[in-house]
Formats: structure tokens, sequence, C-alpha cells
């Protein structure tokens, strides 16, 4: 699993997102490797229309209807989306939340990937049996400095609460990630995949180093 975070980055604003999953479209298809695009929320649609996997960043617990203002998972799995980040460092929800949303994804047969900041949270989260957990501390995301150098620790362990777990959720890593000795590092570590943003939304080139993340998997 290859997950790129578009975030709301300037880079990508207007038809610039459309054109970088396009890129994330062929580089899966030629790699055959599932590689997940997280658009803004308000280019979902439009992103959608892309033959490639769309999650989105955040989904709100509220029900169709009077709920202006909210992302509806109902509503955005219609739109062609089929799963969704929860519980973001830069969007962090209640455990209440956490917990229902997943339940909800579950039940619409989309994705749920659990974004949390350490150990401690990998064991609570994992329990409620995600499809995904995603380990990113905080302090890493952004930096350049990716966690599979910095607190390679961290994924080790995390590996082990997931493996001891006995389910079906999967391990993640993000933060920091810039480049394909980074990945190649995490899936040494245990990680089955890779949540990035800045690391390629930021890159001068989508091209090659999406290629260059996708290379690293092998």
């Amino acid at each position: 699993m290859f997950i790129i975070n578009f975030k709301n980055y300037e880079e990508i604003a207007g038809p610039k997102a459309v054109r970088l999953a396009k890129i994330a479209s062929k580089v899966a298809k030629k790699h055959r490797l599932e590689i997940v695009v997280c658009p803004p929320q308000h280019l979902l649609s439009e992103v959608a229309k892309v033959p490639v996997t769309v999650f989105a960043q955040h989904l709100d617990v509220l029900n169709p209807g009077s709920t202006t203002g909210f992302v509806i998972p109902e509503l955005t799995k219609k739109s062609g989306i089929t799963g969704s980040l929860i519980n973001h460092s830069e969007h962090r929800i209640s455990p209440k939340e956490i917990e229902t949303l997943i339940v909800r994804l579950r039940e619409l047969k989309m994705k749920s990937v659990v974004c949390v900041r350490d150990v401690n949270e990998v064991e609570t989260y994992v329990k409620l049996n995600p499809d995904y957990i995603a380990i990113e501390p905080p302090e890493l995301i952004g930096s350049g400095k990716a966690v599979s150098k910095e607190k390679p620790e961290i994924i080790t362990k995390s590996v082990m609460v997931v493996k001891n777990a006995k389910n079906k959720t999967r391990l993640l890593c993000g933060a920091g990630i810039v480049s394909g000795k980074d990945v190649s590092r995490a899936i040494e570590l245990g990680a089955k995949g890779i949540l990035v943003a800045s690391g390629i939304v930021k890159a001068r080139d989508w091209q090659k180093i999406i290629e260059e993340f996708a290379n690293a998997f092998k």
C-alpha cells in the first residue's frame, strides 16, 4: 500500500490534483502496485474520475441529510471513494469517533486508515481491527527526516503490536519520507506500506519521485 496525501498544498490546486493522480495511476499500473491518492475534500469527485484508488483525507460521523459542511461516508462512496484516512495528526478526532468510523466504513465496504502518533495508540486502535494503522510521529511530519531513520524502533515495536493482534490490520509508515531509501528501510523494518505527503507533492518531478518510491517496494 502506497498512499499519497495531497493535503491542501498549493502545488495541487485546481487541475494539478488530477494531473498528479494520473501520474500515480500510470506508475501503479506499471509496477502492479496499489497506489492510493487522498485529494482535498472539494476535489474528491473530480479525482475519482481518474483510474486510481481514491481515499478521503477525513470523514465525519454524521449521517446523510441536514448536515451542512460535513463529509459523509455514504455520499463519498457514491462518488467513487473507497476509503479514508482517520485521525490524521492535523485533524485529530475523539476515540469514540474513530471507533464509529472504523465500523461504519467496514459496513460500507470501504477501507480505514487510522493515523496514530505512537506505539501506545497502535495498541489502542489495533483492537478495533481497522484495515490499516499508519504510525506518524507528529514532530517528523513534513520534516524531511524519515521515521525509519530517526526512530526505527517505533516501527519495529508497532509491527510487533499489530502482529500480536492477529487480525487483518496492517501497519503503514509515515512522516518525513522523501526518498526511495526511506521507503526501503520502512519495508525492511516490517511496515506493509507508506503514507507520504510533502515528499511527493512538493517534489519538482512527480513522475520521477513516484517511480523512485515504487521501485523501492521491490
